[in-house]
């Protein structure tokens, strides 16, 4: 079910915004009654706290929703969600209290508190349906949205259920449901037309690897977002030990987010020519696994030498960014959920882009701000690019050391995005490690909303 906003209603309950330090003034118009109610339950407008209202029958005739004040919100996002969670069933509207400025992050942030992963056991999100805040853009809202849940979905369903064969599956049903093109390049027929990393990576599972190619949209500039669709990691013959492998159903996020961001750009109906490429593998182990110390052959030519069969990603990304490259797209955007360097760098939160485009890096940043999706520019450094030359082959795929993990990394996938493309790379989490408002623990997408609110400036839209 798509999250929606509820229709207008006059008998919608109404909810009070009350931001610290706001409560009297609110008091002072109430009845007696209200007066008494609120100040006997300890009320103050603490962020998170609700109060409910009760009517003369008993019934709730409203509710406060404690905001707290400016300084403890900065630490935070999407604080009416919480709200949401804990408001009985019926439809609300903000009746006072909502600053102008937060009513878009709020109403979207109400939306993903409807989220639930609801595939294997019972399981529902808020059942309180919110009347969209004047001056929104419900439609805009409801579509991002669509493509937040998509992206759950798909990274939170375990890789016995989201193999290469089911990551492709989702992958039609969306173009399906949008009128776009699809082909899918599987197995040996990777080397037929090819693609050598990835079938390489993905040639030891009996799960066959296998490159996603949609396309959608006829005029507008040319945007092409490529996402790391590896299904599962065990690390390959570097293989990871069990705590590591705890989480790497996660590591199609960068697949599962441009998904996400792709729903959102044909549901909105964006004039751009878009084109989203995946390649989907599972990184097994088998007697025909890739080993390291080998020396492999991408798709423009390029030699890798092999340090670390865990470093998988950019392997198979390199063969789609090569592909990419050659219609010279006015945009290229890659997303994988890369190295643990990121996080160690930026933690779970913050979402890490590259890119030299000064335009399209402010466009990002924000997009970013206004989009409740915070990001962090990091830098394309030049001087670190001797630290992927192994000088057996062009390119090394583990740089040993551990320095800047992260930016070599996206000093690898940018040898690979050609020179006729302006090119930017997300190096995600994809995943919430605790519950937080707005967002379940598990699955999250990251970056594509800051994406969608930066194509406008980025594309001249």
């Amino acid at each position: 079910m798509s999250p929606s906003f509820a229709p207008d209603t006059p008998d919608a309950l109404p909810l009070h915004i009350i931001e610290t330090g706001s409560l009297e003034a609110w008091l002072s118009d109430q009845p007696e009654a209200t007066q008494a109610w609120v100040t006997g339950a300890g009320f103050t407008g603490a962020l998170g706290s609700l109060l409910l209202l009760p009517g003369a029958q008993g019934a709730p005739f409203g509710a406060l929703i404690g905001y707290g004040s400016a300084a403890k919100r900065r630490r935070g996002r999407f604080h009416l969600a919480d709200a949401a969670l804990k408001l009985p069933a019926g439809t609300y509207r903000i009746a006072s209290g909502l600053p102008d400025a937060a009513a878009e992050e709020e109403a979207l942030g109400w939306l993903f508190a409807g989220y639930a992963f609801d595939r294997y056991h019972a399981a529902s999100g808020a059942k309180a349906q919110l009347i969209a805040p004047a001056g929104v853009d419900a439609r805009r809202l409801e579509e991002i949205a669509a493509g937040e849940r998509l992206t759950r979905d798909l990274i939170n369903t375990p890789s016995n259920d989201m193999g290469p064969a089911d990551l492709e599956e989702a992958a039609t049903h969306l173009a399906e449901s949008y009128g776009a093109t699809i082909s899918v390049t599987r197995g040996r027929d990777l080397l037929t037309k090819n693609f050598p990393l990835i079938h390489t990576v993905g040639r030891a599972s009996e799960r066959a690897p296998r490159l996603i190619d949609i396309t959608w949209g006829r005029e507008g500039p040319a945007l092409t977002l490529v996402g790391k669709g590896v299904c599962f990691d065990t690390g390959g013959l570097n293989i990871k030990p069990g705590a590591s492998m705890g989480l790497m159903k996660k590591d199609m996020g960068g697949a599962a987010t441009v998904l996400g961001l792709a729903r959102m750009i044909m549901g909105l109906g964006l004039k751009v020519k878009l084109r989203v490429l995946i390649p989907a593998v599972e990184n097994a182990i088998s007697g025909n696994a890739f080993r390291p110390g080998d020396i492999l052959t991408a798709r423009d030519g390029q030699t890798v030498e092999i340090n670390n069969t865990d470093a998988e990603g950019r392997l198979v990304l390199a063969d789609a960014l090569a592909l990419a490259a050659e219609s010279a797209p006015d945009l290229m955007i890659s997303m994988a959920t890369l190295t643990g360097a990121a996080r160690v760098a930026v933690g779970p939160d913050l979402a890490p882009y590259y890119t030299d485009d000064e335009p399209v890096a402010a466009a990002i940043a924000e997009g970013g701000a206004t989009h409740a999706d915070p990001v962090w520019r990091m830098p394309f450094h030049a001087p670190y690019e001797a630290m992927i030359e192994p000088g057996i082959a062009d390119l090394d795929n583990a740089p040993s050391g551990g320095f800047a993990g992260s930016i070599t990394a996206a000093l690898f996938l940018k040898r690979f995005a050609g020179e006729a493309s302006r090119y930017t790379h997300f190096d995600i989490y994809g995943w919430c490690p605790a519950a937080k408002p707005g967002r379940t623990k598990g699955g999250t997408g990251q970056g594509a909303r800051a994406i969608l609110a930066a194509l406008p400036k980025a594309l001249g839209l």
